[in-house]
């Protein structure tokens, strides 16, 4: 049995950091990810890591330090939000690109403009096709936990890429919450020794990084990275598996709640799962077939678990906390569509953005969605199948 902590989610991912003992973690701060590296700090004056912090002039420079440190052949971490994500933008595909397994948090907070420091998802789903592994969480607990994945799956040989682990601005970074946290030595021992397969330090057995790269090879080197996202597929199941027996806590590719049964289905990353959940106990008792999935993963994107878990609803009700706009629909939602139109039977899929520049999610919204999709599944009402919840006209 490890610690229990009644703390904020900024600092679980920081004692997580602290066990997991970066060899460098260069970052700059932004509200609200700056609690995270501020905690950090403290850890590394105290002498009770043996990690390089690097404090630099920008988001870009952070980025553009952890790319030099990884593949000089160090473990390296960061942490960010919102337009600190979007600073970052250029290093983001160049993580990725040289195969650097990196690991970061991203506080999930608005893009500016105008100037919001609240939670949507904007940022982190701006950065989807970046080449990141992302993994949501919806709890304190759980970014505690993915934090520690994340360096496992991040240094796989079969994946090797940088992976982005994300929480809720403000609602999980300075809510306090309990959690649990394992001992060091059971951290230590599962993320193990990183041993890179190639780095620049190692005269031995010299490299190139960041060649130039043009027609010839550029087409097969993006091939390779797709793969490596391709594989990190069936390694996070392993991890999660190896995780879950160590730490007693499930984890899975998303958190289902009466979702086996359920007629009507809603869709949701991060902490708005805990409200529904209570929503749906009410209508539980009712009478009322509902259900939950609380995606944890999105890229690489489950579609065939995802499909499968929803296929035989009436309606799936995705909820995207935020908006692309000129497109079809949120990322959640078009994503979710197109895995499940190759199935002969599937359900209605209604999308509604929601939340968005840290607008309440409250209990009540979540029953005026449910009771709307129940309505739909019923042919009672007409709808619009992409449309916004919680705004003002």
């Amino acid at each position: 049995m490890g610690k229990k902590f009644a703390q904020t989610g900024t600092t679980a991912v920081a004692l997580a950091m602290k066990q997991i003992n970066p060899d460098v973690v260069a970052a700059y701060p932004i509200t609200p990810q700056t609690a995270i590296v501020q905690d950090f700090a403290l850890f590394v004056a105290n002498g009770e890591v043996d990690t390089e912090l690097i404090t630099v002039e920008s988001e870009h420079s952070a980025m553009s330090a952890c790319v030099g440190a990884s593949a000089a052949g160090a473990r390296v971490m960061t942490a960010t939000s919102s337009n600190g994500l979007a600073f970052m933008w250029e290093v983001l595909y160049i993580a990725s690109g040289l195969r650097l397994p990196i690991v970061m948090v991203d506080v999930n907070r608005a893009l500016s403009g105008p100037i919001n420091i609240h939670c949507d998802h904007s940022d982190s789903m701006g950065a989807r096709d970046s080449g990141w592994i992302q993994i949501f969480s919806e709890t304190s607990q759980d970014v505690y936990d993915n934090v520690i994945q994340a360096v496992r799956i991040a240094e796989h040989k079969d994946v090797m890429l940088p992976v982005m682990v994300m929480m809720d601005g403000f609602i999980i970074s300075h809510g306090i919450e309990m959690f649990e946290i394992l001992d060091d030595d059971q951290v230590k021992k599962f993320t193990g020794e990183y041993k890179p397969q190639y780095a620049l330090l190692n005269t031995s057995k010299p490299v190139t990084m960041g060649a130039f790269d043009l027609f010839d090879y550029y087409f097969e080197h993006k091939r390779q990275q797709a793969e490596g996202m391709e594989n990190a597929r069936q390694v996070i199941v392993e991890v999660s598996k190896k995780y879950s027996d160590l730490s007693g806590r499930k984890q899975e590719l998303y958190r289902g709640y009466h979702l086996d049964d359920a007629e009507i289905a809603i869709v949701a990353l991060g902490s708005s799962a805990g409200t529904i959940r209570d929503v749906i106990d009410e209508m539980r008792a009712e009478g009322h077939k509902v259900g939950l999935m609380s995606p944890r993963i999105y890229r690489p994107f489950p579609n065939v678990d995802y499909a499968e878990a929803l296929k035989s609803k009436l309606v799936v009700g995705v909820l995207d906390r935020s908006d692309s706009f000129g497109g079809n629909g949120g990322p959640i939602y078009t994503e979710l569509r197109s895995a499940l139109y190759e199935y002969d039977r599937r359900p209605k899929i209604i999308d509604r953005m929601y939340g968005l520049g840290g607008r309440d999610f409250k209990a009540e919204d979540a029953r005026s969605y449910l009771d709307e999709l129940m309505e739909i599944a019923d042919g009672k009402k007409q709808y619009s199948a992409v449309s916004y919840l919680g705004v003002r006209e």
